[in-house]
Parts: structure tokens; sequence; C-alpha cells
């Protein structure tokens, strides 16, 4: 016999079976208990709070600061018969009591409320009154007042278990190395709450980190292998947000920019049509994403380095929630570093936060020019051992093959004695000089600043002419990223020897490096390295049916004024067109088919179904 939440999970949302640890989380909320869940994106947060509340007499409460997602998520609850409604600053005054008379008469299951307003008095005495099954804390991180999406109400949520000591909480993230897990459980005041944390492994996603040379023509050839698909790229600054999506639509791709300094009717419009519209190219600052529930998303590609490995993952963790293939793409060079660090050391934030800040980004400079599989490299930063599925008991250490350093693995030469050329130049040239500066002095450059310098005079002229100056290039960011070289604030990106410096220069120590990619790959190495692993491919004699069924989609959601994955998700339109359902009860075994999607449009699947033949 199912058990009721199994049997709630089949009628409402048309799945045979919970994923991971979603059982055990939804069993121990319904049963009245808090809960700390850490679950990557992608991998059914939103069923650990929804179940329960439907399972539960009253109201589930969902706090979540995406105030611009909140109607796509309820349409997703109405489309499959869950009385749901949200409450925000776009609803109109009459809307909003509407809602609220709803809330107080027990007729919602679910209603989604951003923090400032469920904190206000008002709100408080409301919820005082209405029948209650839980409190959501979705995006829990924003508690942490270290994290790169911080927001201070947060802070304030603990009153939901000062006043409702009874009701349980579970808090969600996608993203929280230890240190914030204990955060989170701290500020909200979670300290009996069970935690449940799965893998942070998002195994479709290929990552891959390359050397920036010609940033602009990179991310051509990168996205030359995603035409037609849609995708984010994030830039550092707004003006860099801006050029690059000028710069995309001159080559023929549609792509549109978001940041915080466009007027807020552009930016949602530009949100509208990147979630409804298909292959649309996003060219973004951090300042969108999260949160966004665009389940066919291909690509993250980074033009500039991100802040830290936390922003990182949750960044490129936008890419491939529907489980199909994706690639997050990383491009960096010496001068993100050189500007980021600048930016800790310039900031107006406390010594406590600027030396986080620091440790933060050069956690991540050591992923970018680690030389191990990235995905064990990535994962270690959360507390995670890399293992994959079916790996033997007790096998540890084995590779992901999905990722740039497993497809190409890395060449890497001892380079002892280039540290301690580029080491001493920059010692003999007075700790105060740039990258190109450096690099000119080592090849033997006859530039008149050289001369003017006296440069063309010092010990380390013209020792460098072995290696090129993108070698060099190389050489100088692997040195930064070791903590070998550091960016003085002072001095306009100039660079300076460290402490650890020393035992370089003296020959205790050894120096081995990763060896620059070349520029392009050859032929033979783009066919080795294949496409980004995939769920399972629509077959061919599939496709014809699959075309259609996402043809009906398509005209439901405009229909619907709604994005078309609230409609469906592809994996579901892929399920009919393998299965091939002629009635509706067939229909209704189809994974992802809920009574209530059944009986609203299971008519029109089937004739389609019958028509393909």
């Amino acid at each position: 016999m199912q058990s009721p939440a199994h049997e709630l999970l089949k009628r409402v949302f048309g799945h045979d079976a919970f994923r991971g640890n979603q059982q055990a989380i939804v069993e121990h909320v319904t049963a009245g208990n808090d809960a700390l869940v850490l679950m990557p994106t992608g991998g059914g947060k939103s069923l650990c709070y929804q179940v329960p509340a439907l399972l539960r007499e009253g109201c589930g409460i969902v706090v979540s600061p995406l105030i611009a997602l909140m109607q796509d998520q309820v349409e997703a609850l109405r489309q499959l018969g869950v009385r749901a409604e949200f409450l925000n600053s776009t609803l109109d005054a009459e809307t909003a009591s509407r809602v609220e008379r709803e809330l107080l008469a027990g007729e919602l299951k679910l209603l989604y409320v951003a923090p400032e307003r469920l904190l206000t008095g008002r709100f408080l005495s409301l919820l005082e009154r209405a029948p209650l099954a839980l409190f959501a804390i979705d995006e829990a991180h924003c508690v942490s007042q270290w994290g790169h999406d911080f927001r201070p109400e947060y802070r304030q949520l603990t009153v939901l278990h000062e006043r409702w000591p009874h009701i349980p909480r579970i808090a969600l993230t996608a993203t929280a190395d230890p240190p914030t897990q204990r955060e989170i459980a701290e500020r909200l005041d979670l300290a009996q709450a069970e935690h449940f944390i799965s893998s942070f492994d998002r195994p479709n996603i290929r990552y891959t980190v390359v050397q920036k040379d010609n940033a602009k023509r990179q991310l051509l050839d990168f996205l030359r292998g995603h035409r037609g698909e849609a995708g984010i790229v994030y830039c550092m600054s707004r003006r860099k947000v801006e050029e690059t999506a000028d710069m995309l639509r001159s080559e023929g791709l549609d792509a549109l920019p978001y940041h915080a300094g466009l007027p807020a009717e552009v930016r949602a419009e530009n949100q509208r049509r990147f979630l409804r519209e298909d292959g649309i190219v996003m060219c973004a600052t951090i300042a969108f994403g999260m949160g966004i529930d665009k389940p066919d998303v291909r690509f993250v590609a980074h033009v500039d380095l991100p802040k830290s490995m936390e922003g990182y993952y949750q960044e490129t963790g936008r890419a491939g929630r529907d489980g199909e293939a994706a690639e997050a793409w990383l491009c960096y060079g010496l001068g993100d570093v050189v500007l980021l660090k600048q930016m800790i050391e310039q900031g107006e934030a406390g010594a406590e936060r600027k030396h986080l800040e620091r440790a933060k980004l050069d956690h991540l400079l050591g992923y970018c020019e680690s030389m191990q599989c990235r995905r064990q490299v990535l994962l270690a930063g959360f507390g995670e051992t890399y293992v994959p599925v079916g790996t033997p008991k007790g096998v540890l250490g084995q590779p992901c093959g999905n990722c740039d350093n497993c497809l190409t693995p890395p060449a890497a030469w001892d380079a002892t004695v280039a540290a301690q050329k580029a080491l001493s130049c920059v010692y003999r040239s007075g700790q105060r000089f740039g990258v190109g500066h450096l690099i000119d002095i080592l090849r033997g450059s006859d530039g008149e600043r050289i001369r003017q310098l006296g440069h063309d005079k010092l010990s380390t002229f013209g020792i460098g002419k072995d290696l090129d100056a993108r070698g060099w290039r190389g050489v100088f960011r692997q040195l930064v990223a070791a903590s070998l070289l550091e960016v003085d604030p002072e001095a306009h990106g100039g660079l300076r020897l460290t402490d650890a410096s020393r035992d370089v220069l003296k020959g205790r120590r050894q120096l081995m490096m990763r060896r620059e990619a070349p520029t392009t790959r050859s032929r033979g190495e783009r066919e080795r390295s294949g496409s980004p692993r995939t769920g399972v491919p629509v077959q061919p004699e599939d496709l014809a049916l699959f075309n259609a069924l996402r043809g009906l989609r398509a005209e439901l959601a405009r229909e619907q004024n709604v994005p078309a994955f609230v409609i469906f998700h592809d994996s579901t339109l892929r399920n009919i067109a393998e299965q091939r359902p002629d009635s509706l009860d067939a229909l209704g075994r189809v994974g992802g088919i809920g009574g209530s999607k059944l009986a609203r449009y299971g008519q029109r699947l089937v004739e389609i179904v019958r028509e393909q033949g």
C-alpha cells in the first residue's frame, strides 16, 4: 500500500518515486519537524516543502526573495490543480486583499511571500489568525552576512520560531559551504533542525576553464557550438554587459542585457523574454539569475572571473536544470585577478571581511589553475569527496570524465627557473610594475619606456626569450594564483613579492606549472572531447512527434501567457514521444503527468500521438 506522500506525488505531480533524500525530508517535515536542506539546483528542492504543505492541515508559507519569479512558481502549481497564491509589491490592493481573505478562510495550500512583507506587523498579525501548515525559507543562504546574496531582513526570520514554535520550518539552499551551513542554522534559530545534505555534484554539466587571450573571439568560438540554445553570459561590469550584448547581436545572436542600472521595466521585459522564448542569450552581471527557474539553459559562460567558488557554483548551476547536457565555460586572465584584488583592497569592508574575500578569491584561483579533475576540486570546496555513480565502495579519487582536465589532460612542466626569472624581474624593477612591462623586460623589448626607466640595464633584461609573451603571461598568472606574487592595490596593478617568494628564489622549492594550452584546439582534440554528456536524447524515430508536442506546448503557453516549461518540461514530452500513449489511461502512467494536467490537456496530447502514428 502506498504512503500518503507517494500517492500525492503521483496524483498531483505525476511522479512515480521521490529522488535522492526527498522522501526522508518530506516525512520529517510532514511529522512536524524542522529541517535544513542543501540540495543542488535541479535536485527537486521545491517538492520538499510542497508535498508536506499539501499533506498537512493549513497553508504553507513560502518565504522567498525572488519576487520576479513568484508568479511563474504559483502558475506552475495552479497547472497541477494546487490552490497557490503570492503576495508581493506587484499586486494591486484589491488583489492583495482577496489573497489575504482566502488565506484566512483556509482556501490556500501554498502562499509565496517576500521577507519584507512577511515581517510587517500587519502581516504577522494576519498569520496569527490563519491556519498554518509550515514555513519554508527558500534561498536560505541569504541570511549569511559573508555571502554574495546577503539580505538583512532574513536575519529577522527568527520571529517565525518565536511566535509559532510548533509550526515546522524548512530552510532550503542550493549553495552553502560548511561555514555557511553553520551560519544558516545559527541565524535562523534552527539548532534542533535535522540537516539533509545532498551531493553538490551536477553530473550533466561540463566544466571548462580557458586562459583569456581575446575574450570576444573566444566567446564567439564557444557560442558557435550552442547556436539556437538558451544561455547566460556573465560579465563583471554593467558596461561590459552592454558591450557584450551589442557584439553578440552584431554577430546574429539573440542577445539581451541585464544589470541593475537598466530601468526596471527593461529588466522585467528582458527576463520575461529569456524565460518564455527559445534561444535567448542573456548577458548579465550577477544581479541576474538567483532562482531563475528555466530548465533548458544549455550553457553558462563567464567572460570575467567570479569573486568566489560559491558564486561560481551558484551561477553555473543555472545551466541544465532539466538534467540534459550543459556547459559551464570560464575565460579568465591575470587582468581579472588584478582587478578583483584591487576591488577588495580599495573596498570599504573591514579587515575581517577583506581577509575572507581574499581567501575566497584564492580558493577560486586554485580551482582555475588546478591540473586535477575540475569536479573533484569544486566539490572539495563544499566538503564533499567526488565519487562517480557505480564506483565500488572504498574507491575514492576517481576523475569525472566530463571536464576539460579529464577530457584533455593538461601537460605539467618544471617552471622553477622561469619562476625565478619572473620573481627576480619583479624585485629588480622595484616591485611596482604590471605584467606587460615585466614581460617586455624579460623578453628584451627595445621599447622607449624600457630605456627611459633604465630597465634595459637590469640583469633580468632579455633573460626570458625562451618563452613567448603568452607563455610568460601564464607564468605570472600562476604565480599570483599560488600567492608567490601579490597585487599592490596602490600601484595600478603592479606586482610585488610575498613572503613565500623567497623559497623559490633561493632554490628551496620546485615549482610545477600547467603548460598553456594552444589558443585553438585541433579538429582531432575537439572530436576526442566530444559533446557534453546528455540525458536521454530524443531518438530519430520519435523526433516528429516530439516536435509536434512542443508545438502544442508553445500554443498552450501563448494562450495562458506563461513560460512553456510551466505547461510541461521537455523530459515529459520526450517520455510521451517514446511511449506513444494512445489513451488517457496510458497517458496517466507517463512520468510528469499528474491528475490535473491529464484532465486539462490529456485529450489534445492523445490526439497528437494518434495523428503522428
